[in-house]
Parts: C-alpha cells; structure tokens; sequence
C-alpha cells in the first residue's frame, strides 16, 4: 500500500516549509549515494525509492512492507508514459516540471496511474489514450470559451 501519490516528488519547487523541509532532507539522503548503491533507504520511518533518469530522481514514498521492485516498476512505469506523452524524457524533465501547464499534465497522468496510492492503470496504451480524450476536452473546452468570448465582444460593440 503506498503512503498518498502526493508523495511522489515530482519537483524541486517546494510550496511550503514541510515540503521544502523534506525535499532539502531527501535531495541530501539521495544525492549523496553512490550510483552503485540500492535505490531505495529507510527515511522517518518509511522507505524512499528512487530512480534517477537522466538528471532527474523519481522518487516515491512507500510503507516499509511495500516491494521496492515493485515500486521501481510503477515509478518506470510512470517515466515511461511521461516519455511517450511528452517526447524524449531524457531533454524535456526540466520542461515538464518547469512549466505549470506540462506540471499539471504530469500529476494528471501520475492520477491515471495510481489512485489513492494504489496501482490503477498498468497499460501505457489506456494511460495514453485517457490523457489524449482529457487534452481533446480541454482544447474543445477552450474553443467554446473563445467562441464565447467573441460573441460577447461582437454583442458589446
């Protein structure tokens, strides 16, 4: 049982002093391990597991009974849609955390996958086609908006 997808680390922007407390604290415990140490440590009474893409760490939160290797799988699992969603990950992770359209596009995708900590959606191929249903909702969403928009324009002239 995973502890919250909220603990998925997905950014190095931290709203608050708890997370800028526990970024600050993980960033120093992973950091520092050698690349051919295990990927995953004990952290306040939990296990980190981590995965480092390029140079970007995955990292996920879980109780001490949960399978690292399961996890690792669930965390490839997620890079590897974020991949095929947003291109080679490998020079877009300081764009997809970075711009607060793709940021949220990513917690959207990391929402198809699990749900309340759990895995939901194992197939890349339903994750890829949810996402692209939600991002066809939104662009007709938006094209209503504007039509709105100028017809409002046009009435007020």
């Amino acid at each position: 049982n995973l502890v919250s997808t909220s603990t998925f680390l997905l950014s190095c922007s931290a709203s608050n002093m708890f997370e800028t407390t526990v970024l600050r604290e993980l960033s120093g415990l992973i950091l520092t391990r050698g690349p051919k140490l295990c990927t995953f440590v004990e952290w306040r009474g939990f296990k980190v597991v981590y995965k480092r893409y390029t140079s970007l760490y995955f990292c996920m939160c879980v109780n001490q009974d949960d399978n690292e290797l399961e996890i690792l799988e669930v965390i490839h699992h997620f890079v590897e849609i974020l991949d095929r969603y947003f291109g080679s990950v490998s020079w877009t992770c300081s764009s997809i955390f970075t711009r607060k359209d793709h940021h949220s596009k990513a917690y959207y995708i990391l929402d198809e996958i699990l749900i309340a900590g759990e895995l939901q959606e194992s197939s890349n191929k339903t994750v890829a086609r949810l996402v692209a249903v939600q991002d066809s909702l939104v662009e007709a969403a938006k094209e209503e908006a504007s039509s709105l928009s100028n017809i409002i324009a046009q009435a007020t002239k």
